[in-house]
């Protein structure tokens, strides 16, 4: 192995704009933050989009391709993105927040370089500034020191290695959504559109099925529950960032643990709503498992907490998740433009079409698995990853020859 800084294996070393792009919705032309920078991946669900013209002119600097590495150097340090060779890539620019740094081919191979710069993430925080905010300066990032393999065949089986990892990952949550979607259909199609089944053969009474009531969210759900919890005992917070755009699972990876019960509290089978803007708007929901403490635990102070009192609890997330209730949700809000915040008691009023303990028992026969299937292929993301973040140390140091 040899030691080599960061600047002698790559073609630039810079980050992105300095200031602000004009936005503009369905542009398609994305500035990215750090905020959609994770998991290996640049992230699109919340990513602003801006005029074309603020695009072309930040492209000139930041120049993204296929096999760039992006990092975040401000805030929380060090979460990457591998830049696939995507149409959205061209269409891609970024802020400040996040470095670029584009591999010498000659010099090292892309994706090798990506995995070292990952087992440096410890590193790259402990030597970033700022007390506020963490900022890892881009002269810091060039002078960086690594010891790397000599030998290219033995850096792309080491990636290659690696990448297996990561392709089982996406493949799990790649099949995540598609039982989120199921389970959406099938909720959608009993409850919204009231193709439930014998729905052909059920009379209509009043305007609504036989044997089914008509009352509203508040009846069926209790929003903000009082969940008590011991003073000082050791437990787990959960932020906004942990709560998907798209998809019910939380992001354990954003957790940590506080012995506070100042926030929000919850418990396992509740439904997490982001309540503030553009958090809501942009979709932010979460079914909450996973939760180790028997207790529960606190989160965000701008979560509302929805727990099931004569449903199932998958059928409240599944409800949250519905166009009508996002609806009402946004259009409840009030305060000061980009503070403003949905009111619990109008949401509260949402309509619901309750239907008979037969019908709801039979639904959830058919939603449990799938949803057991989401947490199982979550579980097994959450092994992959722990198995790839042991291996990558031992590769990269060469305690493990290939």
């Amino acid at each position: 192995m040899i030691e080599k800084a960061l600047a002698e294996l790559t073609l630039n070393i810079t980050d992105g704009k300095h200031g602000d792009c004009r936005g503009k919705d369905d542009s398609g032309y994305y500035f990215i933050s750090c905020k959609d920078i994770r998991e290996g991946q640049i992230h699109y669900e919340d990513a602003r989009q801006i005029i074309e013209e603020d695009f072309w002119d930040t492209h000139k600097r930041t120049r993204l391709e296929p096999d760039d590495i992006l990092v975040t150097n401000s805030g929380t340090i060090g979460r990457m993105a591998f830049v696939r060779d995507v149409p959205l890539t061209y269409r891609t620019t970024f802020q400040k927040s996040v470095a670029i740094v584009k591999p010498d081919k000659a010099k090292i191979f892309p994706k090798y370089l990506y995995y070292q710069l990952q087992n440096c993430v410890d590193d790259f925080i402990n030597r970033s500034n700022g007390a506020a905010q963490k900022n890892l300066l881009l002269s810091t990032m060039r002078a960086f020191k690594m010891n790397i393999h000599e030998d290219e065949d033995l850096q792309m089986h080491i990636a290659a290695i690696l990448s297996a990892y990561d392709d089982l990952i996406e493949n799990n949550q790649k099949q995540i959504k598609l039982l989120e979607e199921a389970a959406q259909r099938l909720y959608k199609e009993w409850f919204v559109d009231l193709r439930f089944p014998s729905h052909e053969t059920t009379p209509i009474v009043d305007g609504i099925p036989e044997g089914w009531s008509m009352c509203t969210a508040g009846n069926v759900i209790e929003f903000n529950p009082k969940t008590p919890l011991k003073k000082g005992c050791i437990k787990q917070s959960v932020p906004m960032t942990a709560l998907s755009t798209s998809s019910m699972v939380l992001n354990s990876s954003e957790f940590t643990m506080t012995e506070s019960n100042s926030g929000a509290k919850f418990r396992n089978g509740d439904t997490l709503l982001a309540r503030i803007t553009p958090c809501l708007e942009n979709g932010k929901t979460a079914f909450v498992a996973g939760i180790t403490s028997e207790e529960g635990a606190i989160g965000s102070t701008e979560f509302i907490v929805m727990r099931a009192k004569k449903i199932n609890p998958y059928m409240v997330y599944l409800l949250a998740r519905t166009e009508e209730f996002r609806k009402t949700a946004i259009n409840s809000m009030t305060g000061s433009d980009g503070r403003q915040r949905a009111q619990v008691d109008k949401i509260m009023q949402f309509p619901y079409l309750l239907a008979p303990q037969s019908t709801l028992e039979a639904f959830s026969q058919l939603v449990e698995p799938i949803f057991e299937q989401v947490y199982l292929k979550n579980s097994q993301i959450a092994q992959l990853s722990q198995a790839r973040d042991r291996l990558l140390p031992k590769l990269m140091s060469g305690e493990i020859e290939v």
